[in-house]
């Protein structure tokens, strides 16, 4: 038994084969076809759904899952424009460091892609728990069940931010040893990966701000580490930003 994603970056690494995406493979193009994840058409089809669910009068998908996907598409970008330089005669002095960001940055796109669902999850989930804190006998009990939810919902958008602020790492160590006529495209990646890091944070601090136990007798000890850490990584990521 091995990972399938172990086979797809074997094949990026090893094998270098010129301009590959794991949405190359036959099998992964069906499988997204028939899940519905891959439109076929014009290209504003397989976004135009997400848009029209963020412009929805509903809490989720929002800020967060907006962010990640900035991110999914500045990663996206990045890769393209790696793998456009790989293999051709004028960067093959640049050979390794391209394959070194192609193999991190598709992680990197599908990682952020799955945080686009998973932010929305979350909200849900911290939702669900005021509602239950509404009925519930035992406020501290389920004082410490929201904590526990706004924990997760404050974790999803900081890995969202600190994945957005590696892409653009890698986007502006690309420049100088890629296609110059792709500029372009890295300065919207650096842009898009921007902007993701920066709402990613904006989610970060709203829901770390919400973490405030009513007492000390259901202050648990893991929502004040997690505060204080959470607070170190911002702060590193801010000034990233």
């Amino acid at each position: 038994m091995i990972p399938k994603l172990a086979l797809e970056q074997a094949a990026e690494w090893f094998l270098q084969v010129e301009n590959f995406d794991s949405s190359l493979i036959l099998e992964n193009r069906l499988a997204a076809v028939m899940t519905g994840k891959v439109a076929i058409g014009q290209l504003s089809a397989g976004i135009a759904p997400f848009i029209e669910q963020l412009a929805a009068p509903a809490a989720t998908p929002g800020g967060g899952s907006a962010a990640a996907a900035a991110g999914a598409m500045a990663a996206g970008l990045a890769g393209m424009v790696a793998s456009m330089s790989r293999g051709k005669k004028a960067y093959l002095q640049y050979e390794s460091q391209l394959s070194e960001a192609i193999a991190r940055l598709t992680p990197l796109r599908q990682e952020l892609t799955s945080a686009i669902d998973a932010d929305a999850e979350s909200y849900k989930d911290v939702m669900k728990a005021y509602k239950a804190a509404k009925e519930a006998s035992d406020p501290g009990e389920e004082n410490r069940a929201i904590n526990a939810t706004l924990r997760q919902a404050t974790s999803v958008p900081l890995g969202v931010a600190e994945k957005a602020a590696e892409v653009a790492r890698i986007a502006n160590q690309l420049r100088p040893i890629t296609n110059p006529n792709m500029d372009s495209d890295l300065t919207t990646a650096i842009a898009l990966a921007g902007a993701a890091l920066e709402g990613a944070l904006a989610n970060v601090t709203i829901n770390l701000s919400s973490i405030n136990p009513k007492s000390i007798e259901i202050c648990l000890p893991e929502d004040q580490v997690f505060v204080s850490q959470t607070q170190k990584r911002v702060a590193v990521l801010k000034g990233q930003a």
